[in-house]
């Protein structure tokens, strides 16, 4: 098996999961890294994805949306009901303006699946990974326990995340 058979295989089991985004999203807010963590970026989530726009609710932390550039991912500000709009790969992304990453001290990053050593697979366009690269705050996976696989098939410009959240 290869990534891409993977991400084919891991997209249908997908579609069969039932999960509670709650559960993940309460069990994130409880990490240590969560808790310390000012400024948040996440993401809006797809049909199939795990929703974790409820940690919206929590004042004490700052929240931000990525926004597609080129080849590039922006953090963007967001509060529950500002304005978003669809981009070119059909995810809600806020129209506000980007901010320096810098300032992000804990990234959620979407994932099909991780493996056992924290390597996420993801759509196959590599955004996560360039944005990722020097990213220097904590990176955090959530995911349904069935989502975690022996391997995804890490490369060499794969960035692993330091926390996975399962339930």
């Amino acid at each position: 098996m290869n990534k891409e058979e993977l991400r084919k295989k891991i997209k249908a089991l997908h579609k069969t999961l039932s999960f509670d985004s709650n559960s993940l999203a309460d069990k994130l807010a409880q990490a240590k890294e969560y808790k310390q963590a000012k400024n948040i970026m996440l993401f809006y989530p797809l049909k199939d994805e795990v929703n974790l726009l409820s940690l919206l609710k929590d004042k004490s932390k700052n929240f931000f949306l990525p926004k597609v550039d080129g080849e590039n991912l922006l953090c963007c500000p967001y509060g529950e009901g500002d304005e978003l709009c669809v981009s070119c790969f059909k995810t809600m992304e806020p129209v506000s303006p980007a901010y320096d990453k810098s300032l992000i001290d804990f990234v959620i990053v979407p994932a099909l699946c991780c493996d056992k050593n924290n390597y996420r697979l993801g759509y196959g366009g590599g955004f996560y990974d360039r944005f990722l690269k020097n990213f220097r705050g904590t990176k955090a996976v959530c995911l349904p326990k069935e989502l975690i696989v022996e391997t995804v098939f890490p490369e060499s410009h794969d960035v692993p995340v330091d926390i996975v959240i399962t339930v």
